[in-house]
């Protein structure tokens, strides 16, 4: 098709803006890159049977998740705001945070708590009542390899060091099954939260907007997320800090917290 002079002008006018467009959007995005911007954690929203979650996708081998356990002074951090004002007084701002495994009255973890590589609490493979003794349970852990969950009576085997490791139970999913003792037409329904693991260098931790059953919240990890293992981290207490969705959640005092400060 042939055009006249000034409509072959006003399309290669148009071609130039486009492309000088694309090149602002390509030079921003590189810029963002160089300046650090590119955020942390991938904040995605899914559903399971009709229930909205909130996911929060962390690359490990790019970003050093922490266990936040207690102050200098022994104190547990209990809340966000607490933790967030902790890290700025030592250079740091609190990106992402969420309640890492259940704990006692004194905010102590029931089971394993490792801070950069350091045990603060021991392994716990006794018997009793309550989400964390329904086993199989499990551990969420960091190593050089990358994230893992293991089963907990299988933790002591594992050859490499932990830099980081909470546990809580039960175990969402096991090698690629959901936990025996869930039912699809569950009435218990709760906040809850947990964290699964696709592969070595991901590790997703999830929290539910609505109340879920666990039945739901494991198939969720399984089914969507192509998790194989995943790990029930609390109930009640399911709370997130994410800046970037300008969310600081406050329910009732924590105990261990995972989260990620730069």
């Amino acid at each position: 098709m042939n055009h006249s002079p000034q409509l072959k002008f006003g399309l290669e006018k148009i071609s130039s803006i486009v492309w000088y467009g694309k090149r602002l959007l390509a030079l921003g995005f590189a810029w963002s890159v160089v300046n650090g911007n590119v955020s942390a954690v991938e904040f995605t929203k899914e559903e399971i049977a009709g229930k909205s979650v909130t996911v929060c996708r962390v690359d490990v081998r790019k970003e050093r998740l922490q266990l936040f356990y207690r102050d200098e002074a022994g104190q547990p951090f209990r809340r966000f705001d607490r933790l967030a004002s902790w890290l700025q007084s030592h250079g740091k701002k609190l990106v992402f945070a969420m309640n890492a495994g259940m704990y006692h009255g004194d905010l102590s973890a029931v089971g394993l708590a490792v801070v950069d590589g350091q045990q603060r609490s021991p392994l716990n493979t006794a018997n009793g009542q309550g989400n964390f003794f329904l086993k199989p349970n499990g551990v969420f852990s960091i190593t050089e390899s990358g994230a893992q969950i293991v089963e907990s009576s299988e933790y002591p085997k594992l050859r490499e060091r932990s830099v980081l490791a909470t546990q809580s139970g039960p175990i969402l999913v096991w090698n690629g099954r959901i936990h025996p003792a869930f039912s699809p037409n569950s009435e218990s329904r709760l906040f809850r939260n947990g964290v699964g693991v696709p592969s070595p260098g991901i590790a997703i931790f999830v929290i539910s907007d609505v109340p879920v059953n666990f039945y739901e919240f494991a198939e969720l990890f399984r089914d969507k997320l192509h998790c194989r293992n995943a790990l029930f981290l609390d109930g009640t207490v399911s709370s997130l800090y994410a800046e970037e969705l300008k969310r600081n959640d406050f329910r009732m005092d924590l105990g261990p917290i995972i989260g990620l400060a730069n």
